[in-house]
């Protein structure tokens, strides 16, 4: 109370200032043009905290994670979730050594999540298998309201970790970035993610030094490239790499952490031996056929496809993605046998699904 009343009255003395003489014309003589200046209210929001600490990480726990699945979100006929293909998917990951998942992130296609069901999806996962693979929910947006309410909401659930974005598409200045950044930061474990091909927007170092002062930033996932990667593994900052067909030389020559992978949703075994074994060039150039077609498209569109001809999702889209081309399509099954099926995720064979098999879905 006593901070509202010191505030209130440094507020009033700012408007006294400015306030004009009674006469108009002893104001004429007397005036002198001074900016205008913003007066900064204190935030009185209190963080929306547990103390539990049933699933309670710490940022150390999260900068250890070397195998990190983005993982796909599939769907039933109808665009809802297909929660039971979703719990095979994580098993799947924990089963073959991944350590942890990315909830709702653009392999998930959380921008075409509301945030009811994103929320859900998080708390779903951790109530599911929060025990045995950390849980990392993709809480960012471009609106840092957003983003506050999100990873207060996502926390509250559970979630081991956040995943935060730069504001894209209407921007912000470095400034900016670095406000929106600390205001969320301060909930809990969090990487920062910075893809310019989708943001429009990279995010300077500077900025990650910046922040980098927070104990919860447990690092960044970083797109742009290795010698960014050795930038800031030269000083002590946690990275990831956000490029599969980077993510080895990442690894064992640029001092990566390890790799946030689209591929591990359909290798996780391969991905983590590449991610623990030590170098290996010989499988890495054996991956690196299905992470070039993978990505020939826009990320899901292949990643979708694919889970659907191995038969462990629905071959259900929700628009705008679409299917790969049925020339696409044959040659990913041309992929998976000379691989070896063994080493994909799921039990059936790989098929070619023909153009009426899929469901796009606009309404959901």
């Amino acid at each position: 109370m006593a901070a509202l009343k010191s505030d209130s009255l440094s507020l009033r003395g700012l408007a006294l200032q400015f306030a004009r003489p009674s006469s108009p014309d002893n104001y004429k003589r007397n005036a002198k043009w001074r900016y205008p200046q913003a007066a900064v209210i204190p935030d009185f929001h209190l963080p929306m905290r547990s103390l539990e600490v049933k699933n309670r990480t710490s940022t150390e726990d999260i900068k250890a994670l070397r195998l990190i699945t983005a993982i796909k979100t599939p769907y039933l006929p109808d665009g809802r979730f297909d929660v039971e293909a979703y719990d095979d998917l994580v098993n799947m990951q924990i089963v073959n050594g991944v350590e942890g998942i990315i909830v709702g992130g653009t392999t998930g296609e959380g921008q075409l999540m509301s945030w009811d069901e994103h929320i859900m999806l998080i708390g779903h996962t951790v109530n599911c298998f929060g025990g045995s693979i950390k849980v990392i929910g993709n809480t960012g947006s471009n609106s840092t309201r957003e983003a506050i309410h999100a990873t207060e909401q996502g926390f509250a659930v559970g979630m081991h970790g956040a995943l935060h974005i730069n504001p894209y598409y209407g921007k912000t200045s470095k400034e900016g970035m670095v406000s929106h950044f600390e205001s969320v930061l301060s909930m809990g474990p969090s990487i920062i993610y910075n893809v310019p091909s989708r943001t429009g927007q990279d995010i300077p170092p500077r900025v990650i030094h910046t922040i980098a002062r927070s104990a919860y930033l447990a690092g960044v996932k970083e797109c742009v490239g290795n010698d960014r990667v050795k930038q800031y593994t030269d000083n002590g900052i946690v990275v990831w790499s956000g490029n599969d067909d980077e993510c080895h030389d990442s690894r064992w020559s640029y001092g990566a952490t390890g790799v946030i992978s689209v591929a591990s949703n359909l290798v996780p075994r391969l991905m983590r031996e590449l991610m623990f074994g030590g170098k290996n060039p010989s499988l890495n150039a054996k991956l690196m056929p299905l992470i070039e077609w993978l990505f020939e498209e826009p990320n899901p569109i292949g990643l979708n496809t694919a889970l659907a001809q191995l038969g462990v999702v629905r071959p259900v889209f929700r628009l705008p993605y679409v299917p790969l081309p049925l020339a696409k399509r044959v040659e990913f099954v041309n992929l998976v046998k000379e691989i070896g099926r063994e080493n994909f995720v799921g039990e059936k064979d790989v098929q070619v699904l023909n153009d009426d098999d899929f469901i796009l879905i606009g309404r959901y």
